[in-house]
């Protein structure tokens, strides 16, 4: 394929990332969003094939039992090869994994691509073929470090996150002692390692040893940083990891000097920050205070204790309270998607809006475990988009709800966050529900959530417990509807 031809390709693909990315920023459009994001990596992974950058002439020898492959027989045996196991692994986890454990596989998807920057950079640097002097080499190795340090940061912090969000490691945060000089030291090291490679290099030593320590290094602090991270700030980490990824792939482009994964990476890596940026505002916290730490972990008094009755009913009682309601308001939370209920909550809605009675979803900005977790598991239950609000659309509004029903969600709910300075969830925005007439609390039982914070909603005098797994407990209330 010429070089033009390619240059034209990248083009095109990138414009469909473009695309891509405008039309995920909908839930209308996310559909085709995606479409337009299959159609443009299959575009820039057919162009980079057949490119010149794959050199089907090259000496390239490789022996499979016995048997020596050279030239293009070796370079596009390998890719093939590549090209169907991933994406055998590819299909089979988008058709085994679970809702609920989308979360983990975003993460665990970041980890291989900062583990990708990192192989990629290792074999540049090895690489004996590349002949290249002066200033162009010094930034060509100065690439291979930064792009090593953001993989090497982004694998051993995703892995984290994957344990954390799978609830393998806890979701409390691992304060260490001194932990911020700790964080400084390793800057610092990897600073004055970077100097050391650089001149390494340039005077022709053994460059791998700094290299190596930096790896080593960036490890630490990916595991250090996430271990510090709390519960209730893991979807910012889910979208900070990326964009890190991103940019661990646009520090792999420059390296290969493939323009398209410059392009490709920068926006993935700008639209993570974007993103980063957004939901920590929504939480009323700022980015640096995620990364140093777990909410709340600054809060020099005591939380309040919680004090009151629950007051549990059954699902006859809650379908007696939704029938003589007019104003519904639901608030989906992780425990939905655990009980994957989505599909009772959409019959129950549909069943109540044939009634005649006005039905809306509330919406945090970080309900479930990642960005937008309850919007996919809602459109996956085919639950019309017009009657999904976000929080600042529909937190007015709680004073004019009848009945707010809160399926499996805790921290976003939480009134100690509003009026209770030492809590360690204080000053982050929650759904108000309960300014509304009535609400009804779906949980299987007085466990807190993942942050680990106490919950006063549950013992106020117009809130209403019921006990048991979320899907069989709506099925329970339908029952009761229809009947």
């Amino acid at each position: 394929m010429s070089h033009s031809l390619v240059t034209m390709s990248y083009i095109v693909a990138a414009i469909l990332f473009i695309l891509s990315l405008s039309g995920l920023s909908n839930q209308e459009t996310a559909r085709k969003g995606n479409y337009y994001g299959m159609l443009g990596m299959a575009i820039a992974i057919i162009a980079t094939i057949l490119s010149g950058s794959v050199d089907s002439t090259s000496a390239v020898q490789f022996t499979i039992f016995g048997t020596t492959l050279s030239g293009a027989a070796t370079v596009y045996g390998v890719l093939i090869a590549a090209l169907l196991i991933g994406g055998s692994i590819g299909a089979t986890a988008a058709l085994k994994v679970e809702m609920t454990q989308m979360p983990e596989l975003v993460a665990i998807m970041h980890s291989l691509v900062g583990m990708a920057a990192v192989l990629v950079g290792y074999a540049n640097f090895m690489d004996s073929s590349i002949t290249i002097n002066g200033a162009e080499k010094t930034i060509h190795e100065l690439e291979i470090y930064i792009g090593i340090l953001i993989g090497a940061v982004t694998f051993s912090g995703s892995v984290i996150a994957f344990g954390k969000l799978s609830e393998k490691i806890s979701g409390k945060p691992m304060l260490l002692p001194g932990r911020h000089w700790f964080n400084l030291g390793l800057l610092i090291a990897v600073i004055v390692l970077g100097a050391v490679f650089l001149q390494q290099v340039e005077s022709g030593g053994n460059a791998i040893i700094p290299l190596a320590i930096m790896t080593v290094i960036a490890l630490v602090f990916g595991v250090h940083m996430v271990m510090a991270i709390g519960g209730a700030d893991m979807p910012v980490v889910i979208s900070m990891l990326n964009s890190y990824s991103g940019w661990a792939a646009a520090a792999t482009g420059f390296m290969l000097s493939n323009d398209l994964l410059i392009v490709t990476g920068a926006l993935v890596g700008s639209s993570g920050a974007i993103l980063s940026y957004i939901m920590c505002r929504a939480m009323n916290r700022h980015f640096l205070s995620v990364i140093a730490g777990g909410f709340g972990t600054a809060s020099g008094g005591q939380a309040a204790a919680i004090e009151g009755e629950v007051q549990p009913i059954d699902a006859e009682e809650a379908a007696q309270l939704l029938q003589a309601a007019k104003n519904i308001m639901i608030i989906p939370g992780y425990g939905m998607a655990v009980a994957q209920a989505q599909h009772t909550v959409y019959e129950i809605t549909k069943l109540l809006r044939d009634k005649g009675k006005k039905v809306r979803f509330g919406i945090h900005p970080v309900a479930g475990r990642m960005p937008g977790h309850m919007n996919v598991l809602l459109a996956e239950a085919k639950v019309p988009y017009d009657i999904v609000f976000e929080m600042d659309e529909i937190n007015d509004d709680f004073t004019n709800v009848d009945v707010s029903i809160v399926i499996g969600a805790n921290d976003i709910v939480n009134p100690s966050a509003l009026n209770d300075p030492n809590s360690p969830i204080a000053g982050m925005p929650v759904l108000e529900c309960w300014k509304g007439e009535t609400t009804i609390v779906l949980k299987r039982s007085m466990a807190s959530g993942y942050a680990g914070v106490g919950n006063p909603l549950f013992v106020l005098e117009n809130t209403r417990m019921l006990f048991g797994d979320a899907n069989a407990s709506m099925q329970a209330v339908l029952k009761a509807l229809k009947g």
